[in-house]
């Protein structure tokens, strides 16, 4: 298992509680792989990273994506709050809202719908597309290194 500094490893293990033991255990290498990793994320690069690339067992790390019992909702509070404690501790919390068409087809995509393209689309000129809406949620906070 990876040793992790103290103070990395309390953020880490703040999403501990969101998940069953055994599938923590993948997840939380799927996690700090997901912090380190470079360019895409998928399973096969988190694993690389965290010098699991030889894993015999890859298959369960990718079960902990698409069959284990966890909340999202319930792990982006535990983010936002982490985010809030890091960057907004005592000034006022500022969200930015924002939408976006993943563009795509199929019968078994359930909540698949028709919206106004904002990008292709102008006042005279009106474009459909079909595909999912997806709704981002930011803090917008001060970072005080990146100041000019």
């Amino acid at each position: 298992m990876l040793h992790l500094p103290s103070r990395f490893a309390a953020v880490i293990l703040s999403f501990a509680p969101l998940f069953f033991q055994r599938s923590w255990r993948h997840a939380e290498v799927l996690l700090i792989g997901a912090i380190l990793a470079p360019g895409k994320r998928t399973v096969t690069s988190l694993l690389q990273i965290s010098g699991l690339a030889q894993e015999r067992r890859f298959v369960n790390y990718h079960r902990v994506l698409n069959r284990a019992v966890w909340s999202p909702r319930a792990a982006s509070r535990v983010l936002l709050a982490q985010l809030i404690a890091a960057f907004a501790p005592d000034g006022p919390v500022v969200l930015g809202i924002d939408d976006t068409i993943e563009r795509r087809r199929g019968k078994r995509i359930a909540a698949m719908g028709i919206y106004r393209d904002p990008v292709r689309s102008s006042h005279g000129h009106f474009v459909k597309a079909s595909g999912l809406r997806w709704i981002s949620l930011m803090l917008l906070a001060p970072v005080p290194w990146a100041g000019r």
